[in-house]
Parts: structure tokens; C-alpha cells; sequence
């Protein structure tokens, strides 16, 4: 294949998948996500000293550096989450609307020669997708929660030594948002008016990678991805009851707003042995600095109910969670994976709520993949589950008043589960 035909393959694998790309949910700590390719969902995402494909550049983008040719690959995973809540003030139990969301990537690499190579990825780094009933017991804190983004990564790869690569990347991310609730007018003696801020934006961050090979047995490898600060322009409209008095009404006109977000910063760090042939593992760790998101305030640029401004403090740490791959190559062609991960959350007591129903958690992860000539195929499959927890704190129906409101604080138990099935179909020239 010429190189002018592959150029052109890669850009239709592009087109392709962007229109798969549908609103992902955080399979990772807060809204994060790390199903990028069914290789390494299948080994825990435990791909930051070894590359499996092209997808493993994203944990590490001096990895395409050990990557022949040229190669391009495709994938998806479809993850079912479920998520309920046991009220403590009634005892009844809601659950999430059933959905099914599926991140997908793209990501091709190539190599000029053995000291220079290049790449290119194309996913979804942090994503939410949370739908609460419009009747539930904390709708008037949130009842849809949903974030996409979209990262275009070209990165390039450095051999320095034969037993050592650095990489470096660009990113640019493009995000939708899109929250809902209810506002509650009852003491007015008027129906629910439903509230919903969409808009999008975009930022630039980079990335930094390298791999040392000290032996023929061990790979040690590193990453940074930097934080994003993305802008987010868009409208607040109201969706007020027929009934609404024109002076109530007033208060809530439809209106163009702004807020800004700002993506962690993220560390990962791995150490693969090969030495047990044909059986390798790798032990991993990562590092995220949600510290960054303090609070969403949404500037707004008429007043609403007498304010233009509306702050959610958010107050999150910093997380932690590690992770071991392994893989046995059962013959030439054929692969067996199976990983763990344990998943450190960010958001404290303080400020949980329903729209980021984040715990820590554990998960567990089998896979395969098979080779046939100069392709190769990846199927994954993970399950999360998420640690119980209780919310018992002062978000309420209405944050700005300092009045505690049991009834509308949605306190009680989350429990959350994630069914993850990974594919991807990978091809080199």
C-alpha cells in the first residue's frame, strides 16, 4: 500500500470514529477515562512501560518508538453503568436511567527510522454520563450530568539510546456539557421549573513520555499529561410551568452564560518484566491532581432568581490508584490477558453529590487478542464496582441559602457498577 492510500485510510479510520463517539462515563477516578483500546483494558490499563498497539501511546507517546511500520488501529468499548440511590429518609430506592455509552479511538503511528516516529490519537479523555429520574428525591440537585470531550493528539517519539526513548505530544481538546435540574417552587405553591446549562469550549495541554530499557527483560516507563483549562461559553434556559405569574417568571429568563474547567494534571508510571516467557506483567501506578477543580462557577450574563453568578464548591483532592497487567502469549498468534486496578476517587465527603456519585473502587478485567497476518484483533472485558458510600452533608436543593434541607439533600447510599466490553481491530502496513 502506498503511502499516499494509507494517508488516505487513516483519515477515513478518523471520520469513522468521531461519528461513533457518543457521551462516555467516567470509568476512571472522577470523570476520567482509561478504556483506550481492548489490549489494554484487558490487562488493567497496565500499558505505560510496554506497548500492545497503537493505543498504548496513550499512556506513554515515547512507546511508538518500539512500534514497526506503519499501523493504525480502531476501537470502541461499550460500558453499561448502573448506579442507585436508598434514601435515608424514606428508605425508597432510585436508580439511573438504563444506557449504554461507548468511548471510542482512534490512534495511527509510523516509523521513519529507528530514531524518529511519529503518531497520532484521536479519543475521549474524561467524559460523565449520570441520569437521575426528574422525580427523584435529589433532583433539584442534578437529574443529567453529562460531559464529552474530544482529544486530537499528534506526538512524536526520539530513540536516544537502544535502551532508551522520550515522547512528546500536543493536546487539543474540544468539550460539551450539558447539566440539568429542578428548581423547587412548591412554596410558592407552583410546580418544578427545570433548569439547563449547555455549552462547550476548548483547551491546549501536552504531553511527555519515556521509555528505559535497562535489560532484555525489563522496561520501566513514565508519562505526564498536563492540566487543560478549557473556557466553556453557553446558555441557561428555564423550562417554567404554564401556570408561572409573570413576576415569578421574571426572575428566570433564558440567558447566555460562561464557566471554566480545568482537567488534572496526570502521572503514570509502570515497570514491565518479560523473564517468566511467555508469561509478562507489568505493575503500574497513576497519579491525578484534581486538586485543579475547586469549584464550578457559572457567570451568567443576566441575573437569575436576583444573581449572575452560581458557585458549586468542589474542594477535590488528588488521587492515587494502581494496577498489574498480565499477559501470556499462548502461541503466535494468540494472547491471554487478564488485569486489576484499584481506583482511588477524589471528591470528598464535603462536597459529594449525585452528579459525580465517585467512590473508590476495583476492577477486574479479561481479554484476548489474536493476530492474523498484519492484523490484529482485541476483545476485553472489565467489570468496576464502586465501594458503597453514604452522603450525609449540607448540599442541598438550594446551597446558596445556608439552610439544610434533609428532605431535598438526596442523603442516604450509592452504589455503583460498571460492565465493560472492549473491542478494537488494529492493522499494519
Amino acid at each position: 500500500m502506498t503511502h499516499k492510500c494509507a494517508l488516505k485510510w487513516v483519515f477515513m479510520c478518523t471520520a469513522i470514529v468521531l461519528s461513533l463517539v457518543h457521551v462516555p462515563v467516567a470509568g476512571g477516578s472522577g470523570f476520567a477515562i482509561y478504556t483506550q483500546g481492548a489490549s489494554s483494558l484487558g490487562q488493567g490499563a497496565a500499558t505505560v512501560a510496554h506497548a500492545e498497539d497503537p493505543t498504548s501511546s496513550f499512556f506513554n507517546p515515547a512507546l511508538i518508538s518500539t512500534l514497526d511500520g506503519t499501523q493504525v488501529e480502531a476501537g470502541t468499548t461499550l460500558i453499561f453503568p448502573s448506579r442507585t440511590f436508598t434514601s435515608d429518609i424514606t428508605g425508597q430506592t432510585f436508580k439511573t436511567k438504563d444506557s449504554v455509552f461507548f468511548p471510542s479511538t482512534f490512534f495511527a503511528t509510523h516509523k521513519f527510522n529507528e530514531y524518529v516516529s511519529a503518531g497520532l490519537g484521536v479519543f475521549n479523555p474524561f467524559g460523565l454520563g449520570t441520569e437521575w429520574p426528574d422525580d427523584w428525591e435529589g433532583r433539584y440537585i442534578a437529574t443529567v450530568s453529562e460531559l464529552t470531550t474530544y482529544d486530537f493528539n499528534p506526538m512524536v517519539a526520539f530513540r536516544l539510546a537502544p535502551w532508551m526513548s522520550i515522547g512528546v505530544g500536543m493536546d487539543f481538546l474540544l468539550l460539551d456539557a450539558n447539566l440539568e435540574k429542578k428548581i423547587n417552587l412548591s412554596p410558592l405553591g407552583l410546580p418544578d421549573v427545570g433548569q439547563k446549562f449547555k455549552g462547550d469550549g476548548n483547551g491546549v495541554g501536552y504531553s511527555l513520555g519515556i521509555l528505559i530499557e535497562p535489560t532484555a527483560d525489563i522496561s520501566i516507563g513514565a508519562s505526564y499529561r498536563s492540566e487543560i483549562k478549557v473556557g466553556v461559553d453557553g446558555d441557561a434556559t428555564f423550562d417554567l410551568p404554564d401556570m408561572t405569574p409573570p413576576q415569578i417568571a421574571a426572575l428566570f429568563p433564558d440567558t447566555s452564560g460562561m464557566t471554566d474547567i480545568v482537567l488534572p494534571q496526570r502521572v503514570h508510571f509502570g515497570v514491565q518484566y518479560k523473564g517468566f516467557s511467555p508469561l509478562t506483567f507489568e505493575l503500574a501506578a497513576r497519579w491525578e491532581g484534581w486538586s485543579s477543580f475547586d469549584r464550578l462557577l457559572i457567570q451568567l450574563d443576566r441575573p437569575v432568581a436576583g444573581s449572575s453568578i452560581f458557585v458549586t464548591e468542589r474542594n477535590w483532592e488528588d488521587a492515587w490508584s494502581g494496577n498489574v497487567g498480565l499477559k501470556y502469549q499462548l502461541n503466535d498468534m494468540v494472547a491471554l490477558l487478564a488485569g486489576y486496578l484499584y481506583q482511588g476517587n477524589p471528591v470528598p465527603d464535603s462536597t459529594f453529590d449525585p452528579s459525580i456519585p465517585d467512590a473508590d473502587g476495583h476492577l477486574f478485567t479479561v481479554g484476548t487478542h489474536i493476530r492474523y497476518k498484519s492484523f490484529k484483533g482485541g476483545l476485553a472485558y472489565g467489570y468496576q464496582v464502586l465501594l458503597s458510600r453514604t452522603k450525609n452533608n449540607a448540599v442541598d436543593d438550594n446551597p446558596y441559602d445556608g439552610i439544610i434541607n434533609p428532605v431535598y439533600s438526596a442523603t442516604g447510599k450509592y452504589d455503583t457498577n460498571l460492565h465493560m466490553v472492549g473491542i478494537s481491530l488494529s492493522y499494519v502496513f
